[in-house]
């Protein structure tokens, strides 16, 4: 197996991740550390296509003579049989504007990684080293950042105060807006209605809020609103009452009757 992957950090601050253990374990994705355990131990959970094996195990990493890096280590499945051992070596070139490093290894495995397509494999171990060494490169970053900020803070505290020998000056003082003379507001014939429309704005709301004192949130959100808002009754039909009604037909009725009854005393007289 071999690989190159470019990092915009230089070699000789990867080389510092690369000598600390424990910065090497926050640098390997997913690794979750056991309690107590050395360094670069825990479990590893590789995600393979649709498909996912969790190994727990331990790495060591140590630093050659002529500058690459070992990495030696073995895991075994936490749900099965499978195992896996490794061997690879680190090596670090500088380039422009950052540093290429180079894996190359071995690596013997059984179990149900072997179950899985060799392209997917390679393609998981890939993106595996991508992201370790993307991951070492943060840790070099975060490393010159926090050195920076240290020894800018080294610098403030050594710099010397006089040993009080110089007095603060004191601070400015503050125009105060009591003392100012403020021109007389004028007021038109505008500005006045304005004033009236916001005194009726403002009383129809402290009525509104007075007739909702100790009603409940219900007969709140259900009663209507009041003022200007108020909803414009629909007009209404006045229509006569039901006795009405029936009266003038019962008055034609007794008139016709009537009529006729005078008719029919008249022929026969």
């Amino acid at each position: 197996m071999e690989h190159e992957v470019f990092v915009p950090v230089p070699a000789e601050r990867l080389r510092e991740v690369l000598d600390d253990p424990a910065r090497v374990a926050r640098a390997v994705p997913g690794l979750q550390q056991d309690a107590g355990a050395e360094p670069v131990a825990g479990r590893l959970k590789i995600r393979v296509g649709s498909h996912s094996v969790t190994y727990r195990g331990a790495v060591r990493v140590s630093r050659r003579d002529d500058g690459s890096y070992a990495v030696e280590g073995e895991a075994e499945e936490s749900r099965g049989s499978g195992s896996v051992e490794l061997t690879l070596r680190i090596a670090l070139r500088d380039a422009e504007h950052g540093c290429t490093v180079r894996y190359d290894g071995t690596a013997s495995a059984d179990g149900r990684i072997t179950d899985l397509p060799a392209e997917a494999v390679e393609g998981a171990v890939t993106r595996l080293l991508n992201r370790f060494a993307e991951h070492l490169a943060t840790a070099a970053t975060q490393g010159t950042d926090d050195e920076r900020a240290g020894a800018g803070a080294g610098a403030e505290e050594q710099t010397p105060a006089d040993l009080g020998l110089t007095e603060e000056p004191p601070p400015p003082e503050r125009p105060s807006a009591f003392g100012a003379d403020r021109p007389a507001p004028s007021h038109g014939p505008e500005d006045e209605e304005d004033e009236e429309e916001n005194d009726e704005d403002i009383a129809e709301a402290a009525h509104a809020r007075r007739t909702m004192i100790g009603r409940s949130a219900e007969e709140v959100d259900h009663a209507p609103p009041r003022g200007r808002y108020a909803p414009v009754p629909a007009p209404q039909t006045v229509s006569p009452p039901a006795p009405l009604r029936w009266a003038a037909p019962a008055a034609a009725l007794a008139v016709a009757s009537a009529i006729v009854a005078v008719r029919a005393l008249r022929r026969r007289r």
